[in-house]
């Protein structure tokens, strides 16, 4: 379910009057205009508000010529600069606003983007739409409530005549007022130009029928959401748990005729340490062994070929992140590429050693390279083995028992913090019989395509 659309449908159906029902008992929306009309006139003479330039004029018909479609008879179309007043706020220089809220700084101060953070004054009080005026997020709606700041950059939409707040910001949601902008390198909105948009208005009565069945719509929509994102939730850690099974042997029953994984190992590495038994802590079952990863894995091994050569050069950025196994290359010759980065090969498996990509899940099995042969970031560590099936090593990378054995290890300055290979190669790596391994890959997909779909059956 395409919640966004869904609200969206309810705000066009609200916004044509098809939402709720008519009361012919209501108040016309003609006459709230002229109420509307003669308090901004008051307000003007008071000298509490300023008269706005207006092209465009209401009728005391239920609608404007050439209109974008058809209202019910007691509604009317209108401008925007007709029945609301909008000013732009005040300048303020960014060395005022604060991050954090504290008791110096107590008042919410809004900008083009919404929140910009706290002041120590305000220049509005009460409940009001704001439209924001600048930048690339120009004509996005917010509400304030309350003493707030608003800046240059953002406009504060006043009622009158007690028309509906929620009415009015569902409106403007609904207008998609930065279409309006003007196309520089700075996007921009002017009062003048949004005070022309026009608008359909209700009856107040009707306008508070229509927020209400909006806001019980809209709570019913975050329902949805929320129950999506709890989902979404549940399904990665259903992965987290499949991948941890895996790696203890759970995920998949043993076969008695396979092959041990210690006679495997003697392929692998005839001098690595079996340091598996009964009374360790992983407990595997009897056929497996527990080895570091060096003892497993080739560890950043290197290429070489003629500088003539294609190969395939992969940076971070073409690595994805989470549980799949895609990646993308860039085609360069092997003498561009061969000095100063990281050297890999078809079956290799690339691992992220800075954060946030490890944590992140930055890791891939690298195939179909350009003459087998490929090099890279060189915030990537590179495992290479002869004797595993790849796959069921790109799991165990992916695995939190990983991840969490390289974070505890991390160093550097924050924002550059890396698992060093000298950690890595002491990580221990519980290596099944070979027959094993298909059989929890198989497993492992077969799980992880059922949990696909059900992502897939949320985004639509």
């Amino acid at each position: 379910m395409d919640t966004k659309k869904l609200r969206q449908k309810i705000l066009d159906l609200a916004i044509r009057g098809k939402l709720v029902p008519q009361d012919p008992n209501d108040e016309p929306a003609s006459v709230l205009l002229e109420r509307i009309k003669a308090e901004k006139e008051r307000l003007i003479k008071e000298g509490k508000i300023k008269k706005s330039k207006k092209s465009a004029k209401t009728s005391d018909t239920p609608h404007y010529e050439n209109v974008p479609f058809e209202v019910p008879n007691n509604w009317v179309w209108t401008t925007l600069g007709e029945i609301f007043n909008l000013q732009a706020g005040k300048n303020i220089t960014a060395k005022d606003i604060f991050t954090r809220q504290d008791t110096d700084h107590r008042f919410p101060c809004y900008g083009g983007n919404g929140l910009r953070g706290y002041v120590s004054s305000y220049n509005r009080e009460g409940h009001f739409p704001l439209i924001g005026r600048q930048g690339a997020l120009c004509g996005n709606i917010n509400e304030a409530n309350g003493q707030f700041y608003a800046t240059e950059h953002a406009i504060v939409v006043d009622t009158h005549c007690e028309t509906n707040i929620d009415w009015a910001i569902n409106v403007l949601l609904y207008l998609n007022l930065n279409q309006y902008a003007t196309s520089t390198a700075q996007p921009g909105l002017s009062v003048g130009t949004i005070n022309e948009v026009m608008i359909p208005v209700p009856p107040l009565e009707e306008q508070q029928r229509i927020s209400q069945r909006i806001n019980d719509w809209f709570a019913l929509i975050d329902k949805i959401e929320q129950g999506k994102a709890d989902l979404q939730v549940t399904i990665k850690q259903a992965k987290n748990k499949i991948l941890d099974l895996s790696i203890h042997g759970k995920l998949v029953p043993q076969e008695p005729n396979d092959e041990p994984a210690s006679e495997l190992l003697k392929r692998i590495n005839p001098k690595a340490e079996n340091t598996c038994d009964s009374g360790h802590k992983w407990k595997l079952p009897q056929s497996w062994c527990l080895i570091k990863l060096k003892e497993a894995f080739t560890i950043n091994p290197r290429n070489k070929a003629n500088d003539d050569t294609d190969a395939g050069f992969v940076p971070m950025t073409n690595i994805s992140d989470g549980f799949s196994n895609l990646f993308d290359y860039e085609l360069r010759l092997w003498g561009k590429i061969k000095s100063g980065f990281t050297h890999f090969a078809d079956d290799d498996i690339a691992v992220a050693k800075i954060s946030p990509c490890l944590e992140n899940r930055k890791s891939v099995i690298l195939q179909n390279l350009p003459n087998n042969i490929g090099a890279g970031t060189t915030e990537l560590h590179i495992f290479r083995s002869n004797y595993t099936i790849p796959l069921y090593g790109l799991y165990f990378f992916k695995s939190n028992y990983f991840i969490g054995e390289c974070v505890g290890t991390f160093n550097g300055v924050v924002g550059q913090q890396r698992v060093g290979k000298n950690v890595v190669e002491d990580i221990l790596f519980p290596l099944p019989p070979f027959a094993e391994q298909r059989r929890i890959v198989q497993k492992i997909e077969e799980l992880f395509s059922a949990l696909d779909n059900i992502q897939k059956a949320l985004e639509v």
